[in-house]
């Protein structure tokens, strides 16, 4: 079966932090905003994939047929798509498969959080179910404490220093302060992130993502069907996904993680691609540690050596590999949900000059990076102009 081009044709987000509406209502609103900025309508969209992970904090699953009924399309088939914090872009491979394999011609994929009504310890422990229950969760450890663990390792056998991890926060809060749908938009110092609670050690409270409400949607279309797109779209060079050994206590090592290694290898392959063509990218940063993994895991940077160049300035927005511009995980928020997509509409509103002051200076060709968990699944995308 020959495989169509695929194109991503309209994105949008609304602000992460805490909403006062639903994530049904915010949803809806975001995937009539995404489509009508492809210049489509709901009646164009054949199929939609729906990402609500933790819906039922506000007592709601089977959500996607609701969002259908809001944009008016009832009649269009739902899916629900949960693969922890990679799950829209989870949902993204899913609308790509369909569209590229000639089953829809325009394909809606939406994520949408919202937790800010749960107290901390209800939202944490929601979070939490999504590692091993029995032997990681049960026994008391939550998502800081098992990114910290991965940061003990990484700096027992590399040379870290804690301002390496603070260049990583401060570089976030700076793009974040930049990005109108941020959560955080307020820049730190390095004093500021070294006095900073310990959260869990070596991790401080700037190390850690938020807890946000928000959604984001993405429209995916074939080139044939969009014969005029009213913005430019983004070519989808390379769609993988994979998984690895959820439990961390059976992994090989702790200093980085498998399944990223395995879905870049796959996508550069894909793609046809070099880790040195790609002009930015938008990693999953949870923690600092996380951004570091990244990087080195889809070989941008050797073993050991992601946090001297995140200290040096190479990951800044105007320097030579520009991550995360719109502030990541770490500043423009965590709505679990909606982060995989909400990393494609940064890469759209890059490529069309919708930044603002956070533009990169080169758009070409852009990589995605959504794991979930602590690795048990990964998605990676690479994306460039037509």
């Amino acid at each position: 079966m020959s495989v169509r081009e695929t194109w991503i044709v309209g994105a949008a987000s609304n602000r992460f932090g805490r909403m006062k509406e639903s994530a049904r209502e915010a949803a809806t609103r975001v995937s009539l905003e995404a489509i009508r900025s492809a210049g489509l309508e709901p009646k164009d969209i054949g199929h939609t994939f729906v990402s609500n992970a933790f819906g039922i904090a506000e007592h709601q699953a089977h959500v996607g047929p609701l969002i259908n009924g809001g944009l008016g399309i009832p009649d269009v088939p739902s899916a629900t798509i949960e693969s922890a914090c990679s799950s829209s872009s989870a949902g993204l491979h899913e609308a790509i498969v369909h569209v590229g394999g000639g089953f829809e011609d325009a394909v809606l994929v939406v994520g949408a959080e919202k937790l800010s009504h749960l107290d901390t310890l209800a939202a944490t422990s929601y979070f939490a179910i999504a590692a091993d229950y029995p032997f990681e969760t049960k026994n008391g450890a939550t998502f800081p404490g098992l990114y910290a663990t991965l940061a003990s390792a990484y700096e027992h056998h590399y040379p870290t220093k804690p301002e390496m991890l603070g260049s990583v926060a401060i570089k976030a809060h700076a793009n974040g302060a930049r990005n109108p749908h941020a959560h955080f938009q307020k820049e730190i110092s390095m004093d500021t992130y070294l006095g900073s609670p310990m959260i869990a050690s070596p991790l401080r409270l700037y190390d850690c993502c938020p807890f946000s409400d928000g959604a984001a949607a993405v429209v995916v279309a074939a080139k044939e069907f969009v014969k005029k797109p009213a913005l430019e779209p983004l070519v989808v060079r390379a769609s993988v996904r994979t998984g690895s050994v959820t439990e961390m206590q059976d992994r090989p090592d702790l200093l980085g993680l498998p399944a990223t290694r395995n879905a870049a290898a796959k996508a550069f392959r894909q793609a046809h691609l070099e880790p040195s063509q790609i002009d930015f990218l938008e990693v999953h940063d949870c923690f600092t540690i996380a951004e570091l993994f990244a990087l080195e895991d889809m070989g941008f940077f050797p073993k050991g050596t992601a946090g001297a160049a995140s200290l040096d300035g190479v990951t800044v927005r105007d320097g030579k590999l520009p991550v995360n511009p719109s502030g990541g995980l770490k500043a423009k928020g965590h709505p679990v949900s909606a982060t995989g997509a909400s990393q494609v509409v940064e890469v759209f509103e890059q490529v069309n000059g919708l930044a603002g002051s956070r533009a990169v200076p080169k758009t070409e060709t852009a990589l995605t990076h959504n794991v979930g968990a602590t690795g048990g699944s990964c998605s990676v995308h690479i994306f460039s102009r037509r």
